[in-house]
């Protein structure tokens, strides 16, 4: 009854955490920003524009490209200007690669860091306030990539311009949007930007996996073959067991080629379709539920010294929901939700009910294993005493 009542609240604070952290909206290499909001951070406004790794190429493939961009301010704050002015508000998009974070933003007397520069960092660093730190990098002293934006006289948005910033260098680039005038407060984002690598827009992150799943779909392709051809010579010895084990091979080689299609379609696109990444994570989800839960039954003699579970089969079954719906909330969130990583604190509050769930089903396994084991050397043992017996008579 305990345990029942465990996996019960189990799967209630799961659900819980589904409705909290939600499933946003899709968004590929090609990042998609619809009046996003600008969040207050220190004496700047700042809002991310994404986090990806990207190869360098000397042939121009590699870069990041902004595309119909367009900021847009509060009618009180466009206002508090006349039409005769120009330059009434600045906006920067700032490149940096994760190398030279240091190079943003600095520190008045050893205070707290700033992002945007003070009358005490003009005067200590010779930057220009109102505007963002920025030191140039000992490698290449035009990076980081800052790009201005003015919002003109009192209209309440401003386009900025579209164009490409080229990588010449691999590693980890960040963008960010950022305002340092206290008056822009409100101040909102639309438009896109394109990240691309030399061979498509597949994240730096991500590419090796492409191939990850070629090899896998023809491991299990072999494995499949092989296990078929098998099954069918001896179908009319067939146990139920080896009927799961064709059905995990199954969804093992179903599941690694939809992973390549999908990768392969984002890489040709730059956009994840939600459906179709929701559909390949729902089937790796139900063929790791029934890997693990076929290895417990295993376990616990099924098809070797016992027919079926019996009244164990509903806790196997409530466990085995609870694992699904852990390793689907956490494989949706992490491949569905976005293509830059998942924060530390989300990603631990998912990954802490998946990692439970499998110490506890290893353990389990082990524990039965273990029974098993002992019943069969009883059985063993019984087994030699009836033949002495019988040789006795």
């Amino acid at each position: 009854m305990g345990f029942s009542a465990a996996l019960s609240s189990a799967v209630a604070v799961l659900l819980a955490a589904a409705t909290l952290i939600g499933i946003g909206e899709v968004e590929g290499s090609i990042h998609t920003y619809e009046d996003e909001s600008f969040k207050e951070v220190g004496n700047a406004f700042l809002l991310s524009g994404g986090s990806e790794g990207i190869v360098a190429s000397g042939g121009g493939n590699s870069f990041i490209r902004f595309k119909n961009i367009t900021f847009r301010r509060t009618n009180e704050a466009a206002e508090l200007h006349s039409s005769m002015e120009h330059s009434t508000g600045l906006v920067q998009a700032i490149i940096f690669e994760a190398a030279d974070r240091d190079n943003i933003g600095g520190s008045a007397y050893g205070g707290q860091r700033s992002i945007c520069c003070t009358p005490d960092l003009a005067k200590l660093e010779g930057c220009k306030q109102g505007y963002v730190i920025r030191r140039p990098s000992s490698v290449n002293p035009e990076w980081p990539v800052v790009i201005n934006t003015y919002f003109s006289a009192n209209l309440a948005y401003t386009p900025m311009d579209d164009r490409d910033v080229y990588i010449t260098k691999t590693g980890m680039y960040n963008l960010f949007f950022i305002s340092c005038d206290p008056k822009l407060g409100g101040l909102t984002l639309a438009g896109m930007t394109y990240w691309k690598n030399p061979d498509g827009y597949l994240p730096g992150r991500m590419a090796p996996l492409m191939n990850f799943y070629i090899f896998m779909s023809v491991a299990y392709l072999l494995l499949g073959i092989v296990w078929f051809s098998q099954y069918m010579r001896f179908w009319k010895d067939i146990l139920p067991l080896q009927n799961w084990i064709t059905l995990v091979i199954a969804l093992g080689l179903f599941e690694m080629t939809l992973w390549y299609f999908e990768y392969l379609n984002f890489n040709s696109t730059g956009a994840r379709p939600v459906g179709i990444t929701t559909w390949v994570v729902t089937v790796g989800a139900v063929r790791k539920t029934v890997s693990r839960l076929l290895l417990l039954s295993v376990s616990m003699g099924y098809g070797v010294v016992r027919p079926t579970l019996g009244g164990l089969t509903s806790k196997v079954l409530l466990l085995g929901v609870t694992y699904f719906l852990a390793s689907e909330l956490l494989d949706i969130t992490e491949n569905v939700g976005t293509i830059n990583d998942i924060s530390g604190k989300t990603r631990l509050f998912l990954v802490l009910p998946d990692a439970f769930l499998d110490a506890f089903l290893i353990l389990w396994i082990f524990t039965s294993l273990s029974r098993t084991l002992e019943k069969l050397q009883a059985l063993s043992v019984a087994g030699k005493e009836e033949f002495r017996e019988v040789g006795n008579i």
